[in-house]
Protein backbone atom coordinates (compact mmCIF):
# COMPACT_ATOMS: atom_id res chain seq x y z
CA UNK A 1 0.00 0.00 0.00
CA UNK A 2 1.41 3.43 -0.90
CA UNK A 3 2.31 5.71 1.96
CA UNK A 4 0.07 8.66 2.81
CA UNK A 5 2.27 11.65 3.51
CA UNK A 6 2.26 15.39 3.86
CA UNK A 7 2.55 17.41 0.65
CA UNK A 8 5.83 19.33 0.20
CA UNK A 9 6.29 22.91 -1.03
CA UNK A 10 8.04 22.00 -4.27
CA UNK A 11 5.24 19.59 -5.26
CA UNK A 12 2.72 22.33 -6.03
CA UNK A 13 2.55 21.46 -9.75
CA UNK A 14 1.75 17.80 -9.06
CA UNK A 15 -0.83 18.90 -6.47
CA UNK A 16 -2.36 21.36 -8.96
CA UNK A 17 -2.60 18.66 -11.61
CA UNK A 18 -4.23 16.17 -9.23
CA UNK A 19 -6.60 18.77 -7.80
CA UNK A 20 -7.75 19.81 -11.26
CA UNK A 21 -8.12 16.17 -12.24
CA UNK A 22 -10.29 15.58 -9.16
CA UNK A 23 -12.54 18.51 -10.06
CA UNK A 24 -12.84 17.34 -13.67
CA UNK A 25 -13.54 13.72 -12.67
CA UNK A 26 -15.93 14.43 -9.79
CA UNK A 27 -17.41 17.90 -10.29
CA UNK A 28 -20.28 17.23 -7.90
CA UNK A 29 -18.07 16.08 -5.04
CA UNK A 30 -16.58 19.48 -4.21
CA UNK A 31 -17.65 22.99 -3.36
CA UNK A 32 -14.95 24.31 -5.72
CA UNK A 33 -15.39 24.14 -9.47
CA UNK A 34 -12.91 23.17 -12.17
CA UNK A 35 -13.46 26.31 -14.24
CA UNK A 36 -12.68 28.52 -11.23
CA UNK A 37 -9.63 26.60 -10.06
CA UNK A 38 -8.02 26.25 -13.51
CA UNK A 39 -7.83 30.05 -13.76
CA UNK A 40 -5.44 30.26 -10.80
CA UNK A 41 -1.91 31.35 -11.68
CA UNK A 42 1.14 29.23 -10.95
CA UNK A 43 2.03 31.71 -8.21
CA UNK A 44 -1.37 31.20 -6.57
CA UNK A 45 -0.99 27.41 -6.66
CA UNK A 46 2.52 27.60 -5.24
CA UNK A 47 1.37 29.95 -2.48
CA UNK A 48 -1.62 27.75 -1.59
CA UNK A 49 0.64 24.75 -1.18
CA UNK A 50 3.32 26.69 0.70
CA UNK A 51 0.74 28.11 3.11
CA UNK A 52 -0.61 24.62 3.75
CA UNK A 53 2.71 22.88 4.14
CA UNK A 54 4.09 25.46 6.55
CA UNK A 55 1.09 25.66 8.85
CA UNK A 56 0.61 23.55 11.96
CA UNK A 57 -3.16 23.97 11.58
CA UNK A 58 -3.33 22.66 8.01
CA UNK A 59 -2.68 19.12 6.82
CA UNK A 60 -2.28 18.72 3.04
CA UNK A 61 -1.97 15.00 2.30
CA UNK A 62 -1.09 13.07 -0.83
CA UNK A 63 -0.64 9.45 -1.78
CA UNK A 64 2.42 9.11 -4.03
CA UNK A 65 2.71 6.17 -6.38
CA UNK A 66 5.70 5.98 -8.68
CA UNK A 67 6.02 9.46 -10.25
CA UNK A 68 2.42 10.57 -9.62
CA UNK A 69 0.01 11.30 -6.81
CA UNK A 70 -3.04 9.03 -6.71
CA UNK A 71 -4.91 10.55 -3.78
CA UNK A 72 -5.27 13.70 -1.75
CA UNK A 73 -7.00 15.17 1.27
CA UNK A 74 -6.74 18.57 2.91
CA UNK A 75 -7.64 19.21 6.55
CA UNK A 76 -7.68 22.40 8.60
CA UNK A 77 -8.22 23.47 12.16
CA UNK A 78 -9.25 27.12 12.08
CA UNK A 79 -9.76 29.58 14.87
CA UNK A 80 -12.10 30.48 16.42
CA UNK A 81 -12.96 26.73 16.60
CA UNK A 82 -9.77 24.85 17.56
CA UNK A 83 -11.87 21.84 18.60
CA UNK A 84 -12.88 21.05 15.01
CA UNK A 85 -10.78 19.66 12.18
CA UNK A 86 -12.41 20.09 8.77
CA UNK A 87 -11.68 17.74 5.88
CA UNK A 88 -11.90 18.85 2.27
CA UNK A 89 -10.53 17.82 -1.12
CA UNK A 90 -10.75 14.12 -0.29
CA UNK A 91 -10.25 12.21 -3.55
CA UNK A 92 -8.59 9.10 -5.02
CA UNK A 93 -7.99 8.52 -8.74
CA UNK A 94 -10.66 6.20 -10.19
CA UNK A 95 -8.23 3.42 -11.10
CA UNK A 96 -7.04 3.14 -7.46
CA UNK A 97 -10.43 3.30 -5.71
CA UNK A 98 -11.62 0.40 -3.60
CA UNK A 99 -8.12 -0.44 -2.33
CA UNK A 100 -8.15 1.35 1.01
CA UNK A 101 -6.46 4.61 0.01
CA UNK A 102 -9.42 6.76 1.03
CA UNK A 103 -9.53 5.05 4.41
CA UNK A 104 -5.77 5.60 4.86
CA UNK A 105 -6.12 9.29 4.00
CA UNK A 106 -9.00 9.65 6.43
CA UNK A 107 -7.19 7.73 9.19
CA UNK A 108 -4.18 10.02 8.81
CA UNK A 109 -6.42 13.09 9.16
CA UNK A 110 -8.10 11.64 12.26
CA UNK A 111 -4.73 10.84 13.90
CA UNK A 112 -3.49 14.35 13.15
CA UNK A 113 -6.68 15.88 14.59
CA UNK A 114 -6.32 13.82 17.78
CA UNK A 115 -2.68 14.89 18.15
CA UNK A 116 -3.80 18.50 17.69
CA UNK A 117 -6.32 18.03 20.55
CA UNK A 118 -9.33 18.54 18.27
CA UNK A 119 -12.56 17.09 19.64
CA UNK A 120 -14.20 16.33 16.30
CA UNK A 121 -13.56 15.92 12.60
CA UNK A 122 -16.19 17.21 10.19
CA UNK A 123 -16.65 16.91 6.45
CA UNK A 124 -19.34 17.15 3.82
CA UNK A 125 -20.35 14.46 1.35
CA UNK A 126 -22.58 14.86 -1.67
CA UNK A 127 -25.84 13.08 -0.88
CA UNK A 128 -25.67 11.01 -4.09
CA UNK A 129 -22.10 9.82 -3.45
CA UNK A 130 -22.91 6.51 -1.77
CA UNK A 131 -19.36 5.15 -2.08
CA UNK A 132 -17.82 8.07 -0.19
CA UNK A 133 -20.66 8.04 2.33
CA UNK A 134 -20.03 4.34 3.05
CA UNK A 135 -16.34 5.11 3.64
CA UNK A 136 -17.17 7.86 6.12
CA UNK A 137 -19.74 5.76 7.97
CA UNK A 138 -17.26 2.86 8.17
CA UNK A 139 -14.75 5.30 9.70
CA UNK A 140 -17.30 6.26 12.36
CA UNK A 141 -18.73 9.48 10.95
CA UNK A 142 -22.38 10.30 11.59
CA UNK A 143 -24.76 12.75 9.95
CA UNK A 144 -24.60 16.23 11.42
CA UNK A 145 -27.82 18.17 10.91
CA UNK A 146 -29.69 18.47 7.63
CA UNK A 147 -28.28 18.33 4.11
CA UNK A 148 -27.40 21.65 2.50
CA UNK A 149 -26.89 22.89 -1.07
CA UNK A 150 -23.49 21.81 -2.38
CA UNK A 151 -22.81 25.35 -3.60
CA UNK A 152 -24.85 28.54 -3.38
CA UNK A 153 -27.80 28.18 -5.75
CA UNK A 154 -27.15 24.48 -6.48
CA UNK A 155 -29.91 21.89 -6.44
CA UNK A 156 -27.41 19.15 -5.53
CA UNK A 157 -27.17 18.61 -1.78
CA UNK A 158 -24.35 17.66 0.57
CA UNK A 159 -24.59 16.11 4.01
CA UNK A 160 -22.38 17.39 6.84
CA UNK A 161 -20.90 14.50 8.84
CA UNK A 162 -18.98 14.40 12.12
CA UNK A 163 -16.66 12.05 13.95
CA UNK A 164 -16.34 12.75 17.67
CA UNK A 165 -12.81 12.07 18.93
Amino acid sequence: MPLVRRLRDHEWRAYRDLRLRSLRDSPDAFGSRFDQEKRRSDAEWAERVAAGTRSESVLPLVVPEEADFVGLAWAKIKSPDPDTARVSQMWVVPERRGRGLGFELLSTVVSWARDAKARRVVLRVTCDNTTARRLYVRAGFKDLGESEPLRPGASMRSQPMCLDL
